[in-house]
C-alpha cells in the first residue's frame, strides 16, 4: 500500500488530523512518516487499529518536554500528539477528586483547580508538561517528601492498547484492587504499554500559607545531614531539598505548609533544627528545577536517606563539574556538562552506581547527548527486568509502542 493511502486510512480514524511528519515532529532524533492529533480515546483506539493493520510503530508525544529522555526509538512510524485532548472531565471538589485529559498542561490543570482552593500536589519543573507525559515518566518533585510521587496521586487511568482496544483501571475512589494496578504500571512505563488518554487524580487543598527555611554551607553533604534531622521530626515539612552546585556554598531548604499560625511556629522549629534564621515565603530560583539544562548529562540517583549525603561528598570527588540537587528522602538530580566526554560520563554512571548500590539505590542516564546515550547503559541493572517483558509481550506482543524507549529495550 502506498504512502497516501496509509494516510487515508488514518485520516479516517482521526477526522482528518494526520499529517506528513516534518523535521520537527523528530522524536530524539528519529523522524516519523505521519503525526495524528486524536481529539478523543475514540479517535485514539481508532487511530491505533490502523496503526496496528499497516504494522507501524507508534509514539505518543505531548508538549515534548521530555522527548529526549530514556532511549530514542529503535522504529518509529506514527507520532499521536495528545495536545488536541484537553481539559477538565470531572472535578469532584468534595472528594477531592479530577478527571483529566491526557493533553492538558499542569500549569493549565493547577490554574483550573485553584478555583476551588484545590491543587493537584505535584511539582513541575516543566509547566508546559501535560498530564500523560507526566505519567508517561512519573516525573515529580520536592514534595514528594508529604503528597507522593505521580504513582501515589494516580487512581485511575485511561488508555489504548497497541491493538486500539480501550482499557481502564481504577477509578474515582482511593482503593486497592486485585490483580494489575495498571495506573501503576503504565506510570514511568515511557509509552511502551499504552497511550494514556484519561487520569483520575487525588487532589489535596491549597495551603494557607507557606515557609521556606533556608540553610547555607560549605560543604553539602553537612547541608543533608542538617535537613535529615528536618525530615526526622516531628514538623511534618512538606519537601526538604538539598542543592550543590558545581562551585560554591550548598544549600538546604524545607517547605512548611498549613494555616498560618501553625506553619508560623514548625517553621521556627525548623529553623532551629537547622541552625539558621533564614525564613522567607518564596523559594530559592533553584527550589523544584532540576539542575541540568537541554544538551547536559542529566542523572537521577535514588537511594536511602542515609544514601544523601554520601553522593553529594561523591560528587565534588568525579573529576568533572558536577550539579547535584533533589530531595534528601533519596531522590536526587546530578548534571554534567554535555561537552563532558563519554568515557567519562561512563565512568562517573559506573562508581555512582556503585555507591548508590550501597543504600539500596538506582542510577539512571534521564538525558545526555545522543553520542554519550549510545556509550552508555542508560538504566542498569533493573529488578524484575523478566516480569516487565513478560508484561509487554502481553499488552503489545508485536513491540511497536515506544519500541526501545524503556529498560532491557523494551
Amino acid at each position: 500500500m502506498t504512502g497516501d493511502a496509509i494516510l487515508d486510512d488514518l485520516n479516517k480514524a482521526a477526522d482528518d488530523r494526520v499529517r506528513p511528519a516534518e523535521p520537527d515532529d523528530a522524536v530524539d532524533a528519529v523522524q516519523p512518516r505521519y503525526v495524528a492529533t486524536p481529539g478523543s480515546t475514540t479517535e485514539t483506539a481508532e487511530l491505533l487499529r490502523v496503526a496496528a493493520h499497516h504494522r507501524m510503530h507508534v509514539v505518543a508525544r505531548g508538549s515534548g518536554t521530555k522527548q529526549a529522555w530514556g532511549n530514542p526509538p529503535t522504529q518509529l512510524d506514527l507520532v499521536v500528539d495528545t495536545t488536541a485532548m484537553t481539559g477538565v472531565v470531572e472535578h469532584a471538589a468534595g472528594d477531592l477528586i479530577t478527571i483529566v485529559r491526557a493533553g492538558t498542561t499542569l500549569a493549565d490543570l493547577q490554574q483550573a483547580l485553584a478555583g476551588q482552593d484545590q491543587q493537584l500536589a505535584l511539582d513541575a519543573p516543566f509547566p508546559s508538561a501535560t498530564i500523560g507525559g507526566t505519567v508517561a515518566t512519573n516525573t515529580s518533585g520536592p514534595r514528594r517528601v508529604l503528597y507522593g510521587t505521580m504513582r501515589d496521586l494516580l487512581i485511575g487511568i485511561t488508555f489504548v492498547r497497541a491493538d486500539g482496544v480501550v482499557a481502564k483501571a481504577g477509578g474515582k475512589v482511593v482503593k486497592n484492587v486485585a490483580g494489575y494496578d495498571f495506573g501503576k504500571l503504565l506510570t514511568g512505563s515511557y509509552g511502551t504499554l499504552g497511550v494514556i488518554t484519561e487520569v483520575a487524580l487525588r487532589l489535596h487543598p491549597l495551603p494557607v500559607s507557606r515557609r521556606y527555611v533556608a540553610v547555607q554551607t560549605v560543604v553539602g553533604a553537612t547541608a543533608a545531614e542538617a535537613a535529615r534531622r528536618v525530615l526526622g521530626s516531628q514538623t511534618v515539612p512538606t519537601a526538604v531539598d538539598v542543592d550543590q552546585p558545581a562551585e560554591g556554598p550548598a544549600s538546604a531548604v524545607a517547605l512548611v505548609e498549613g494555616a498560618e499560625a501553625g506553619a508560623n511556629g514548625r517553621a521556627t522549629a525548623v529553623a532551629e533544627l537547622l541552625g539558621t534564621d533564614l525564613v522567607g515565603t518564596e523559594p530559592p530560583d533553584w527550589f523544584g528545577r532540576y539542575p541540568f539544562a537541554e544538551g547536559d548529562v542529566g542523572l537521577k540517583i535514588t537511594s536511602t536517606h542515609a544514601g544523601v549525603a554520601p553522593v553529594l561528598a561523591a560528587a565534588r570527588q568525579l573529576g568533572a563539574p558536577a550539579s547535584v540537587r533533589g530531595s534528601v528522602s533519596g531522590v536526587l538530580f546530578l548534571a554534567l556538562p554535555g561537552a563532558t566526554d563519554p568515557d567519562i560520563v561512563a565512568r562517573v554512571l559506573t562508581g555512582l552506581r556503585a555507591l548508590a548500590g550501597r543504600y539500596d539505590g538506582t542510577v539512571v542516564v534521564l538525558t545526555a547527548p545522543a553520542e554519550t546515550r549510545r556509550a552508555l547503559d542508560v538504566w542498569g541493572p533493573v529488578p524484575g527486568l523478566d516480569l516487565m517483558r513478560r508484561l509487554k509481550d502481553q499488552l503489545d506482543p508485536d513491540h511497536r509502542l515506544a519500541p526501545g524507549r524503556f529498560v532491557g529495550g523494551i
